[in-house]
């Protein structure tokens, strides 16, 4: 059935006229993975002035002091910032500032500023994963005009990007653990400078297509290619306890995504079919919308997605210091607290989407950057339907040594228009945990509705 569905979408696309399959990297290309390029496709060399160094293996020394869960608290805790960059000096730092970045520092000219540390090139990748991850690179391709997939198992699909979707590709199919478990807060900070729990929850995430004993082949068999999956029920505030979600998320483009909400009021399990795209997160009281958490959250067929390159920017890296601090530490008024955001130079792709002509979308252009080790989303630029910088997202990444890897969960969503910031999936005072695989038919309505009616 799987194949049937992606054939169909293939001919839709080719009788169309869009591009079905973005062919794989030549061999003599991806040999450059075991030689001037890293295991996941960044550039080992630094720069030219030495500011960002080279890439020697990543974090692979045991991280000492204290863990929240399974996150160190401090990599680097003995550091200091290099520069402090704020409205008065943003000009001299503007060319590696995302647009979203210097609008923040012009809002809040008093309270925020971008504190920039040393750069250290983290990621690291487990040696199963840097094997797939060569596979894919000659194998992988975008069929169906990029809405989907094929012969991609275990690790980046496109460590030599070609083209924008196969950027997105790389963050939606990242680096992770097989399986986790985390409680996590949505946080949502209004224009007056308040802040509301919109709720808190208790979460588990479990990822098939980092299965280390998996394969292409076992993957989509019976129709799945399922990469995602996740089941949470709320535990606070008290009008919302024992709500829960579950979603799971496929690399088939007729049916990317399902979702199944419990609602105790109706202690009955529905199909959430609008759980996806520019609807107003629920879970975030509306604050921000589902594809906006973890930056980028669903399928990209919403979106052209043009590569516009690769630039140096300074972007919230190596954060373990800000994700494991208490809420009362995390936040100020209208933003995150500076003392504990960790920013850094990096190498980033540059990723423009333009919603797709006859689709519509509320956010009808943004900016992506992409940190070029990992694959992981740092920032995100959101322009309203005149042009204008209305929204911008930070990804805060840590690093995670029982993976191991660097990895992006929390996100905070500011409305800049509206004076408005969201924090999704924020893990202050709560414990990340990598956990043993569950059955995956934990992750489904009806083992949702079983636990609400014991």
């Amino acid at each position: 059935m799987f194949k049937k569905t992606l054939l169909c979408a293939s001919l839709l696309a080719l009788v169309s006229g869009v591009h079905t399959a973005a062919a794989a990297v030549s061999a003599e290309d991806a040999a450059k993975l075991k030689s001037s390029l890293t295991p996941l496709g960044g550039d080992k060399a630094g720069n030219k002035d030495g500011t960002i160094p080279a890439w020697t293996g990543g974090q692979t020394q045991p991280v000492a002091g204290a863990k929240v869960g399974d996150i160190p608290v401090n990599l680097f805790p003995n550091e200091k910032p290099l520069v402090q960059i704020t409205a008065a000096n943003m000009a001299q730092h503007a060319d590696k500032l995302s647009e979203g970045t210097q609008a923040l520092l012009k809002k809040y000219p008093d309270t925020f500023r971008v504190d920039v540390y040393p750069t250290h090139r983290t990621a690291t990748v487990p040696s199963h994963i840097a094997d797939n991850t060569f596979r894919n690179a000659t194998n992988c391709k975008t069929i169906a005009g990029g809405a989907s997939i094929e012969n991609c198992f275990g690790g980046l699909p496109f460590p030599i990007p070609q083209a924008g979707v196969e950027v997105v590709w790389n963050y939606l199919l990242r680096v992770e653990a097989e399986s986790i478990e985390f409680g996590f807060k949505n946080i949502v900070g209004s224009a007056d400078g308040n802040h509301t729990l919109a709720t808190r929850n208790d979460n588990f995430f479990q990822h098939p297509y980092n299965y280390k004993d998996g394969s292409w082949e076992t993957w989509t068999k019976n129709g799945n290619g399922e990469y995602f999956m996740q089941r949470f029920s709320t535990t606070a505030p008290s009008f919302k306890v024992g709500e829960s979600l579950v979603i799971r998320d496929k690399i088939d483009p007729q049916t990317p995504r399902q979702a199944w909400q419990y609602l105790v009021g109706q202690r009955r399990v529905r199909r959430a079919p609008t759980v996806a795209y520019d609807t107003p997160d629920f879970v975030a009281s509306g604050a921000n919308y589902f594809d906006e958490v973890q930056g980028f959250f669903g399928h990209p067929d919403r979106y052209e997605w043009k590569l516009v390159g690769k630039r140096e920017m300074y972007i919230p890296y190596n954060n373990n210091e800000l994700v494991t601090a208490k809420v009362s530490e995390a936040f100020d008024k209208f933003h995150l607290n500076p003392t504990k955001v960790r920013w850094e130079l990096h190498r980033v792709w540059e990723v423009e989407a333009t919603v797709v002509s006859g689709k519509r979308h509320a956010v009808p252009k943004r900016k992506y950057y992409f940190d070029e080790d990992t694959s992981l989303l740092a920032l995100m630029d959101g322009y309203d339907s005149e042009g204008k910088l209305w929204r911008t997202s930070q990804v805060p990444n840590f690093f995670v040594p029982a993976v191991p890897a660097l990895l992006a969960k929390q996100v905070t969503v500011f409305n800049l228009q509206a004076g408005t910031m969201s924090t999704v999936q924020g893990l202050n005072d709560e414990t990340y945990r990598v956990v043993p695989r569950k059955p995956e038919t934990f992750f489904t309505g009806d083992a949702v509705a079983a636990d609400a009616a014991r």
